[in-house]
C-alpha cells in the first residue's frame, strides 16, 4: 500500500518490522489516532462516527488483537512500552508527525507513554476515561465501585460481580469477552444504558488477552515536563477511570483542560456523544490544531 493512501478511508494493513498493523479511517479533516482500552479489546466499540464529521479518525487495531499481528512470545510481552513502540513505529510508517493522539482507558496509557517519549511528534493528546497512575489503591477503588454497582442493582448486580471475581482466573480469549460483556452494565452511567441498545453493543465487545506486566503505571512526574495541550475526559459515573484519576491526570499535566460528562461512565461516547463532540471541537479550536 503507498503511504500517499494510507489515509483513504477503509481498511488498511500496514507491514512494520515484521509485524501486520491493521488499521481504519473514515472521515475528513485534522487527523486523529485513536489507540483503544483493555488492553486487548478490540477497536470496533470505540468508533465515533460523530467525530468523523469533523475529523480524520485513524483507529488503530493494536498488536495482539483483530487483524493486527501477535507477538512472538504471545499472549505475553504486551506491556505499556511494548505498544508505545508499535505506535511510534506506525506514525512513522505513515509519515504523521505533529498529529493528535486519542487514548481511551489503557489506551490513554499508551499514548501518555509515547508522547512522553516522543512529544515533538504530538500536537495534542486526549485521554479519555483514563488515568496517568495505577496500583493497589486505583484497583481497590475499582473493585469498590463494581461492589457499589452491584448493591444498586439486584438484577444486573450479581452477574457483574461474579465477572469481576473471575478476572483473575480467566485463561482464554473466550473468558476474557465473556467476562467484558458480562461486566458491561457496570461501565454505563445508571439509567443510561437502559436507553442504550446494549445487546448491539455487547456483541461488538471482543477481546484478545494479554499479558503485560504487574508493574505499575506511574507517569506523572513526567507529564509535568510537556507542554503540549491535552484534553482529560471523564464521565462521573466511571467506576475504574473515573473523577479522581481525571483529576489526578489534570494535575499532573502543565496545559490541560478538564471537561466532566456528568450522565456517563466509561464509555462517554456512547452515553453523551453531542457533549462529547463538543468537547473535542472546543478543544481543537482552542488550540488552533490543524492538519499536517
Amino acid at each position: 500500500m503507498s503511504m500517499r493512501n494510507s489515509l483513504n478511508p477503509g481498511h488498511h494493513v500496514v507491514d512494520i518490522d515484521g509485524i501486520q498493523q491493521s488499521f481504519h479511517v473514515a472521515g475528513q479533516g485534522p487527523v486523529i489516532v485513536v489507540h483503544p482500552g483493555g488492553p486487548g479489546i478490540h477497536w470496533q466499540y470505540l468508533r465515533m462516527g460523530f467525530l468523523e464529521r469533523h475529523f480524520t479518525m485513524l483507529y488503530l487495531e493494536p498488536i495482539g488483537t483483530g487483524g493486527s499481528s501477535r507477538l512472538a512470545e504471545h499472549p505475553h510481552g504486551y506491556t505499556v512500552e511494548r505498544f508505545a513502540k508499535q505506535l511510534g513505529r506506525f506514525l512513522e510508517t505513515l509519515d504523521l508527525s505533529n498529529v493528535a493522539l486519542l487514548g481511551h482507558s489503557h489506551g490513554g496509557f499508551v499514548i501518555q507513554q509515547y508522547t512522553i517519549e516522543h512529544p515533538d511528534r504530538v500536537s495534542a493528546m486526549i485521554l479519555y476515561s483514563s488515568s496517568a497512575v495505577t496500583g493497589s489503591d486505583f484497583m481497590a477503588a475499582a473493585a469498590n465501585g463494581v461492589r457499589s454497582f452491584s448493591d444498586r442493582n439486584q438484577t444486573e448486580g450479581p452477574a457483574v460481580l461474579r465477572a469481576w471475581q473471575s478476572v483473575p482466573n480467566m485463561s482464554s480469549d473466550e473468558d476474557y469477552t465473556r467476562i467484558m460483556r458480562d461486566l458491561l452494565p457496570a461501565y454505563f452511567a445508571d439509567g443510561v444504558h437502559d436507553k442504550l441498545d446494549l445487546g448491539v453493543f455487547r456483541l461488538r465487545i471482543k477481546a484478545t488477552m494479554l499479558i503485560g506486566n504487574s508493574d505499575p503505571f506511574d507517569v506523572r512526574s513526567r507529564l509535568r515536563d510537556l507542554s503540549i495541550p491535552v484534553l482529560v475526559l471523564v464521565g462521573d459515573h466511571d467506576f475504574i477511570c473515573g473523577p479522581k484519576w481525571a483529576k489526578n491526570l489534570d494535575d499532573s499535566c502543565s496545559n490541560s483542560a478538564l471537561v466532566h460528562f456528568t450522565q456517563s461512565g466509561h464509555f462517554a461516547h456512547l452515553e453523551q456523544p453531542e457533549e462529547f463532540l463538543s468537547a473535542v471541537l472546543a478543544f481543537f479550536k482552542a488550540h488552533q490544531l490543524v492538519p499536517r
